[in-house]
């Protein structure tokens, strides 16, 4: 008996077709199939035939075709092969005698295979079982996301059988193979990359560069992206002629990484045995469906079993296990984005190969893992929407928990909770607060049991307020329970159990553990230290540490880490934080919660003044009034001011989760000034851009809501920055330019100047330097009316840098002489480093290599002592530059790559660009062609993705030399007139020097 989905949808006995009749009943046998073993109910099976309108009859037409289903099959010699079982059908069908099942164990197995030569026979064999496309023949169907999955599954086969092919040495063989495939596939750059490896190992290295090339265009034209770092780094090698791609890699074979990401097994986990063996059942058998989904009320013990079982079946999961908290109850659930990178990471993958889209990481999760056995648990999920892209595509087990049964998830099996049996319940007691006292009392702890309602988490909050108090009998414990009347009305409804069992441990602690909670609950940060404790409670700090340590005790707050400056961190649980801030709401003042956050927003101003204080900025002030703040102790302070761009990053999660509660209250002005605070554009670490966004779009909102139009143009100006960070210099000019209106309306004239500023370096950037100078300029006379020092002395710097673009030496250095001196005047180290790397790019550009040498030294150590990495690494680039100028090649290439890291790590697409092309000049002035060419095609990809012609054409000219070195003058020639029209049109200086025409400098 086989029953085949690989292709068209058939079924054979003993080698003879059994006719199954036209497309829907074809359709319902798949379905059924899908879900071998389970019911699947009849409306369900109505969607999937009529997935737009269903007839009135389609009851009756299910049964129909049912019937006519089972005549056939018993007339083959298979009868009871669909079996009625409310409130639907399933079907009983022989182990492996699915095309698909026994397709995706030998996929299995060949992962497991202990050779090449083992792990291409079993593919083989798992592709030959494939007749078409998968479910061929159903019309388009609900059953095309299963298609597509298989299909998916298919072409991950044929990829890996392509590499043990590979490892063989079967080039000869596989070059047709490959070429047809990526025709078919022309986005799949695995298949792509093997393509170009075959045809290399076959003496064809042009057509394999050919062939990255044509990928490179694909991609570029159809999705506006490079291709990936594997396949760019084969490019590289091909292009080096790298002698490692000749053969077969000997050795290991690279594997994925096996995350093992479970938290730890609770240890007093009590009852649940009927639930936990039939989902230990149902993930080990290696049937459809493999999604189990535990639900119930908030603290009926759903994440202690999920995390139980998860660790029982562990072994059957050989390739790892994923674990996240999707936080699906608190007011910011996890982003499936952002889970997904995680993911993506514990499985192997660089950051910087992580594609920023959604649903790009999903294809690539579910590809990494499509036939391997992971189990990826999802902890407190809020609905379909989130959980769906974290599904992976292939063998593995996913177990779920969420207040919601998911009735939208298909194929999905639910286990739903409801409480303990008495007898469970004592025991769960009993192994918190101690054996020994419960069977001393052990009516009681049934009344104790009873009073918790039997839910698990009221009866471990109920038994840590024993186990604490050691010397209270339990009947204390009873009494206290029992006074609780309202706790009792509040069980008889639904929702309102889980804040009963909340309330039991909250009326257990004092007044000021109480408020600690409160508001910490109502200020919502996912991690916490003891000073935003204290900051809310306005209180000392080790006394707040004492009181958070006491609500350890309670098990309201869990001890999270030590970080990296030795401060204790600490979490709530989503569901007490939901209650803690539902009783701040209940008991105290709006006014009251307001400025215990204000406080909190008050603390984060005052250290991010204490940075700017300790390294003064080099860019202009807002001027912002100074905001009340609380008492900040010497210790903290001296932590920070160690550190500063390290405790930014460890508190950036908390820093923008507060920010955006505070803008909901309708703190906007703390908000946007915080928003607007001038700390660098390394703040906030390898995530500033997307915490930025969150916070500068919090903060505009909450100025628009309030009616604050300085607010609204100041956080448009912010936003103009952050896209000019972004190197978005299109989108940056629209927003700066929208804040330039608004301040001109309002006759802010700080305000006009700041967006002047943005909008001449935004353009400075994107070459188009006569409209930088006629913006920086008009911010200079506007400062300059203000007697801004700080301000007018960074406008003198920007407008230098810009002279300095378009060869006006003389004013160049006249502005770099202000510059400098004003920083010093105003004592701001980052000010004086900016201006010594400016400073260097002039010594370079004049010929005096040796000045520029020991300006961008001093411009680096300076960098360095502030913590600024990006910034150090852009002064090692000049550095590097001007050393390179005197032939200092090999003292060069280590930190010219540490910054090129650098750069990435954080984002930077602007420093990898440069870095990239200053690699390339290194290699060519080294002779080494083929590395020079493969840097210097990297740097143009990064320039084609952004407005900037000027490093383009630079780039290009540095090609040109590239071609020059390699006897191609005529292409060198037709690059050089090209790049001087650039130069010619945008008035850079190079155009000069090229054409012997440049002033001198």
């Amino acid at each position: 008996m086989e029953f085949r989905l690989l292709g068209p949808v058939e079924v054979s006995v003993g080698g003879v077709p059994v006719p199954l009749g036209g497309a829907k009943p074809k359709t319902l046998l798949a379905a059924l199939l899908l879900e071998r073993g389970h019911v699947l109910p009849t409306h369900r099976l109505i969607d999937i035939l009529w997935p737009d309108e269903p007839p009135e009859s389609a009851k009756a037409a299910i049964q129909t075709y049912v019937k006519t289903l089972r005549q056939a099959l018993t007339r083959a010699g298979a009868p009871d092969v669909i079996v009625t079982r409310a409130p639907g059908y399933l079907v009983r069908i022989p182990a492996e005698s699915l095309d698909a099942d026994l397709f995706e164990r030998l996929l299995a197995d060949a992962r497991g295979a202990a050779t090449p030569e083992e792990a291409s026979g079993l593919l083989d064999s798992a592709l030959e079982l494939w007749r078409g496309p998968a479910l061929a023949g159903l019309g388009d169907s609900p059953l095309a996301g299963e298609a597509a999955r298989l299909e998916q599954l298919r072409l991950t086969a044929t990829e890996e059988r392509v590499a043990a092919g590979l490892a063989l040495g079967r080039h000869g063989r596989l070059v047709g193979e490959l070429a047809a495939l990526v025709g078919a596939h022309p986005l799949n750059e695995r298949l792509r990359g093997q393509y170009m490896t075959v045809l290399y190992r076959l003496g064809r290295q042009s057509d394999a560069l050919a062939t990255f090339r044509e990928g490179r265009r694909i991609l570029a034209e159809d999705h506006g992206v490079d291709p990936g770092p594997e396949l760019t780094a084969l490019h590289h090698a091909v292009l080096r002629g790298d002698p490692a791609l000749l053969a077969p890699p000997s050795g290991e074979t690279v594997r994925l990484a096996v995350p093992a990401q479970l938290p730890l097994a609770p240890a007093d986990f009590t009852g649940r045995s009927v639930q936990s063996a039939a989902l230990v059942t149902a993930l080990t058998s290696g049937e459809a469906p493999m999604i189990q989904v535990v639900a119930g009320r908030a603290g009926s013990g759903k994440s202690a079993l999920a995390i139980h079982v998860a660790h029982q079946v562990a072994d059957a999961f050989p390739d790892g296990r994923l674990y996240a908290e999707l936080r699906g109850m608190s007011e910011a659930p996890a982003d499936p984005g952002e889970v997904l990178g995680r993911f993506l990471k514990a499985l192997g993958v660089r950051q910087d190969a992580l594609p920023s889209a959604t649903a790009e990481r999903a294809e690539l999760y579910r590809s990494l893992l499509a036939g391997r056995r992971v189990l990826v648990l999802l902890d407190d999920a809020a609905g379909e929407p989130q959980v769906r892209p974290l599904l992976p595509g292939g063998a593995g087990g996913v177990l779920i928990t969420s207040r919601d049964r998911l009735g939208g998830l298909s194929g999905a099996r639910r286990t739903d909770l409801d409480v303990l049996e008495p007898d469970e319940a004592v025991e769960l007691l009993a192994r918190i607060a101690g054996p020994e006292r419960v069977a001393a009392e052990e009516a009681v702890a049934h009344d104790i049991a009873d009073l918790c309602g039997r839910l698990p988490l009221a009866i471990r909050i109920a038994g840590a307020r024993l186990a604490t108090r050691q010397r209270w009998p339990l009947r204390v414990l009873a009494d206290r329970l029992t006074d609780e009347r309202r706790r009792l009305d509040e069980l008889a409804i639904a929702d309102l159990e889980v804040r009963a069992g909340f309330e039991l441990s909250y009326r257990g602690l004092d007044d000021d553990e109480r408020r600690a909670l409160r508001r910490l609950g109502h200020l919502g940060v996912p991690e916490f230290s003891p000073w935003i404790a204290a900051w809310l409670c306005d209180i000392d700090g080790k006394l707040a540490e004492d009181i958070v340590e006491r609500l350890v005790d309670a098990q309201m707050v869990d001890f999270s880490r030590v970080d990296d400056l030795g401060t204790l961190r600490y979490r709530i649980h989503d569901l007490v934080r939901i209650y803690g801030r539902e009783r701040a709401e209940a008991e105290e003042p709006y006014e009251l919660l307001t400025a215990a956050t204000g406080r909190v927003l008050g603390g984060w101003l005052a250290l991010a003044d204490q940075v700017a204080a300790d390294a003064p900025p080099d860019e202009i002030d807002w001027m912002h009034p100074a905001a009340a703040a609380p008492a900040i102790p010497d210790e903290l302070t001296a932590r920070v001011l160690a550190a500063p761009h390290d405790w930014f990053e460890i508190e950036q999660p908390a820093l923008v989760v507060g920010l955006e509660r505070a803008a909901v209250l309708g703190l906007h002005d703390m908000v946007c000034q915080f928003a607007s605070t001038r700390l660098g554009p390394s703040f906030l670490g390898v995530n500033r851009f997307e915490s930025r966004e969150r916070i500068n779009h919090a903060a505009l909102a909450a100025a628009r809501r309030a009616g604050d139009r300085h607010g609204e143009a100041t956080m448009l100006a912010e936003l103009g920055d952050l896209r000019y960070l972004q190197d978005r210099f299109p989108e940056a000019r629209r927003l700066l330019g929208h804040a330039l209106a608004a301040f001109r309306e309002m006759g802010d004239t700080r305000g006009q100047a700041v967006a002047l500023a943005g909008l001449g370096v935004t353009c400075r950037e994107a070459s188009r330097l006569a409209e930088a100078l006629h913006f920086l300029d008009q911010a200079d006379v506007l400062l300059t009316g203000l007697g801004d020092d700080l301000g007018v002395t960074y406008l003198r710097r920007l407008a230098a840098s810009v002279r300095l673009e378009r060869g006006d030496y003389p004013a160049a250095w006249r502005g770099l002489e202000e510059s400098m001196a004003g920083y010093r005047r105003l004592g701001s180290r980052r000010g004086e480093a900016v201006t010594l790397r400016t400073m260097s790019l002039f010594h370079r550009a004049a010929g005096d290599y040796d000045a520029a040498i020991r300006t961008a030294e001093a411009a680096t150590e300076i960098f360095a002592e502030l913590g600024d990495r990006l910034l150090e690494a852009y002064s090692v680039r000049t550095w590097a530059k001007a050393r390179l100028r005197l032939g200092q090649t090999r003292q060069v290439l280590a930190p010219l790559e540490g910054a090129l890291s650098t750069c990435q790590a954080m984002g930077d697409r602007w420093g990898l660009g440069i870095a990239l092309r200053t690699l390339g000049e290194l290699h060519l002035a080294d002779g080494n062609l083929t590395d020079s060419a493969a840097c210097l095609a990297s740097a143009i990809g990064v320039w084609d993705g952004m407005e900037a012609p000027l490093w383009q054409a630079r780039t290009e000219h540095t090609l040109a030399l590239l071609h020059e070195a390699r006897g191609d003058v005529e292409t060198a020639a037709t690059i050089r007139a090209r790049v001087l029209t650039v130069f010619r049109d945008h008035g850079a200086r190079e155009y000069g020097e090229l054409t012997g025409d440049a002033p001198a400098p």
